[in-house]
């Protein structure tokens, strides 16, 4: 039968959740160009997590609450003492039932002893081994005690062979006692260095069946094992001395073979100090009602300390690649599956963006790619087209043609002259409407269509971005960053062969590569060196061919300029010497025949009165817009007077 299928109406909870290399990246776009740091914002997207497509990933924080919340959980929940209390209560029922059985026989002497049985557990346990039971029923359920707590104690400190320990008979229990010596023996093999490797599969071969998940190597198996008695240990420790002390003595009067004891002592050493990380003075502040039994107890403290382990790792982790050594199958036991997968998501961030070629890890740090940095570029610039209407994009028509054609996916009849981008497919389809005839088709001057062309004017730009520490206390520095990106993908992927400078200016100005800029911030000094941005953007631009242009984005009157010995002159508010040796620096652009376009974020009155001098002075533009609208204002401005349509012949 070939195999079928079967389709439902969707309604959205059929979606998958992949996540894609550029997922990732678009989610710490923002916060590496606000702070310029990809460890950090990768550090700050595991801490936080991110949503994509309606569906959430949950950060390093709310997994180490749930991991909280499971720990109080369990704590508010059950009562360690529990053990304690079941023993002293079976332990009653039996003395009662015998104690009716003794004065139905009129037997004093029976009586007697029973009234002067000691107070604890353990002294009552060794008293009554002593004890010659005149009840058949009362004797029978004493010794199924002993049994039972015997394999309870042992089965406690061993919870994963809870049930090989179970009804051992004589020869299983010195069996076990052999085993014991065995693995001591291997660790003091390993204590002093030596070569276990034979040693260990010995002993694997004669005592395997005690271990369940058939450990591969000796260290796994001690692992497994420290794990198990310090989850013993914790719960002693979560009890009160009273109890613990109590435990300790049952323990001692059920483990009566002094050779056993001293193996379980020398075991419990051996193991605490080949593993001291493993948290053997641990305890838990129980404070539930339900009682705990000692191998579902040590169960319970496993399951605790294993959430300890994980909220360590989790706490001291400050990169996705740490989460690696996640144990997810444990995540998922203790956190449920959506923990579990929210872990696998966030180990994988790092790895899906190295694969991708979008970062690189250089010298312990990551750092953008190119393609990254190409990446973030256009996704800002999708953002900005994506709120400008479309019409606003059309091209505009001039008189002349500029350096270098684009086609612009229209056709006009062959004249003298003309380039010869042949249209193929127009052109065939007048020379057959012509002829009316089949193959084959005969082609005539007059059938030639060519593709008509936009003149495209090279432009030099240099954009001025404020790095001034008011960028970031008026929250402007991002939209600023994000023009800037904007506008460099912008002009690499559709007029490469225009120019873009980048200066960044504060108390001093400097040029930027496109390359730096995903990693620049703002500068945490005061100054708006508006006369020094210009003067170097007016000598990027000496080198630069076609239509010269300053675009300048700032949210501050200039505070700062240079004198002439190169020392920075600062003073606030401006002064008449810093704005005129600014309105100078504009004067030169405007010599040169370079236009500046200003931006305004956040404008004062004092700030627009000085840039409409500048304006006047030079015939740019003014916009005095808001980090939402500005990468509308800057893109629409830099199109508006760069595409434009040669005009059909």
């Amino acid at each position: 039968m070939p195999a079928g299928f079967r389709y439902s109406r969707w309604d959205g909870s059929q979606a998958g959740f992949e996540l894609g290399s550029e997922d990732v990246l678009d989610e710490v776009a923002d916060d590496i160009l606000y702070h310029g740091d990809l460890d950090a914002a990768l550090r700050r997207l595991l801490q936080n997590g991110f949503d994509r497509d309606g569906r959430s990933v949950a950060g390093l924080r709310e997994l180490l609450e749930r991991l909280r919340q499971r720990r109080q959980e369990v704590m508010s929940r059950y009562d360690p003492s529990g053990p304690y209390q079941d023993i002293a209560r079976e332990l009653r029922e039996i003395v009662d039932q015998e104690r009716a059985e003794a004065a139905a026989a009129a037997d004093a002497e029976r009586q007697l002893e029973l009234d002067f049985l000691p107070p604890d557990l353990a002294g009552q346990i060794s008293a009554l081994q002593r004890y010659d039971f005149a009840s058949p029923e009362a004797r029978r359920r004493f010794e199924q005690l002993v049994d039972s707590l015997r394999s309870q104690i042992l089965a406690g400190r061993f919870n994963r062979m809870s049930e090989s320990l179970q009804n051992m008979s004589p020869h299983d229990l010195q069996r076990f006692k052999d085993m014991l010596a065995a693995l001591n023996n291997m660790l003091d093999q390993r204590a002093r260095g030596e070569d276990t490797d034979g040693a260990f599969q010995q002993f694997m071969g004669q005592y395997g069946d005690f271990f369940p998940g058939n450990p591969q190597s000796l260290e796994g198996l001690l692992e497994q094992m420290a794990r198990q008695m310090a989850a013993m240990q914790a719960l002693l420790n979560s009890m009160t001395p009273e109890q613990r002390a109590e435990l300790q003595a049952l323990s001692d009067a059920l483990l009566e073979d002094m050779d056993l004891r001293w193996q379980l002592d020398q075991l419990g050493r051996n193991l605490a100090g080949a593993f001291p990380q493993r948290g053997w003075d641990q305890g838990y502040p129980m404070s539930g009602m339900d009682p705990l039994g000692l191998v579902e107890g040590a169960q319970l403290m496993d399951e605790l300390g294993q959430l300890d382990q994980l909220e360590h790792l989790l706490r001291h982790a400050t990169s996705p690649a740490q989460l690696a050594e996640v144990d997810l199958d444990a995540a998922r036991a203790l956190l449920g599956e959506d923990s579990a997968r929210d872990l696998e998501r966030l180990a994988e961030l790092a790895r899906l963006l190295e694969e991708a070629g979008l970062i690189a890890n250089r010298e312990g740090r990551y750092e953008l790619t190119p393609r990254g940095l190409r990446r973030i570029g256009q996704r800002a610039l999708a953002d900005l087209f994506g709120r400008l209407e479309k019409d606003r994009l059309g091209r505009h028509p001039v008189d002349r043609v500029g350096a270098g054609h684009e086609r612009s996916y229209e056709s006009k009849p062959y004249e003298y002259g003309d380039p010869f981008n042949l249209d193929i497919e127009r052109t065939i389809r007048n020379a057959v409407g012509r002829s009316g005839q089949g193959v084959p088709v005969r082609l005539d001057p007059s059938d030639f269509e060519v593709a008509r062309t936009e003149a495209l004017t090279r432009t030099s730009t240099v954009l001025l971005l404020d790095l001034s520490l008011s960028m970031p206390m008026r929250d402007n520095f991002l939209a600023a960053k994000r023009v800037a990106m904007a506008l460099h993908a912008l002009i690499s992927a559709r007029f490469p062969q225009d120019y873009l400078g980048i200066v960044g200016f504060s108390e001093v100005a400097r040029s930027l590569r496109p390359s730096q800029l995903p990693e620049v911030s703002w500068d945490f000094v005061y100054g708006t060196n508006m006369q020094h941005a210009l003067l170097l953007a007016r000598q990027l631009l000496a080198r630069q061919s076609g239509t010269r242009q300053i675009l300048m984005v700032t949210d501050g009157e200039p505070t700062a300029h240079l004198l002439p010995g190169g020392e920075v002159f600062f003073h606030y508010p401006p002064v008449r010497e810093t704005l005129d040796a600014t309105l100078s620096e504009v004067l030169r652009c405007t010599a040169e025949g370079i236009r500046i376009n200003t931006f305004l974020l956040d404008a004062t009155p004092q700030l627009q009165a000085f840039v409409e001098r500048l304006a006047t002075i030079n015939k740019g533009r003014v916009f005095v817009t808001t980090p939402d609208t500005l990468g509308s204002y800057v893109l629409v401005d830099f199109l508006d007077q760069k595409r434009a349509r040669r005009r059909p012949a």
